[in-house]
This record gives structure tokens, C-alpha cells and sequence, in this order.
């Protein structure tokens, strides 16, 4: 191989290195994406239940009865 085909050899393995960069650097973008959006949906249902979780340590704690605790249950939920 002479001085010219070592050389266009070197750019090509370069040149795969950059593309294979590249390539990582894409999928590491879209699964910080995804995560995102998971974390977003958590933190969403996570302060639905809130009220929810505060009616169950009441019941559970013998604040309320159980026909009350239902009733309550059902104006969170909409129902």
C-alpha cells in the first residue's frame, strides 16, 4: 500500500470513529428523552395521589368510617 492509500485508510477509520460518536451521542439523547418524560409523568400522578394517600391514613387511623371514607374517595376520584 503506498503513502496516498495509508492515508485515505486513516480518514476512513476516522471517519467511522466520528460517525460511531455520533451515533452514541443520538441514542443518549433519546433515552434522557424518554426518561424525562417518565419522571414528568411520576411527578404528575404523584401529586394526584396525595390527597388520596391522606384519606387512606385517616381511615387507617380510625379518623373516619368506612361509609364516610368511601363517600370521600368517590368526590376525589369525580365520581
Amino acid at each position: 500500500m503506498d503513502h496516498h492509500g495509508a492515508m485515505m485508510g486513516m480518514m476512513g477509520g476516522w471517519m467511522l470513529l466520528w460517525a460511531l460518536v455520533g451515533l452514541a451521542l443520538l441514542v443518549l439523547a433519546v433515552l434522557a428523552a424518554i426518561w424525562l418524560v417518565k419522571q414528568l409523568k411520576a411527578d404528575r400522578q404523584g401529586s394526584d395521589s396525595v390527597p388520596d394517600d391522606a384519606l387512606r391514613r385517616r381511615y387507617a387511623a380510625g379518623e373516619i368510617e368506612r361509609e364516610e371514607f368511601l363517600r370521600m374517595q368517590r368526590d376525589l376520584s369525580g365520581g
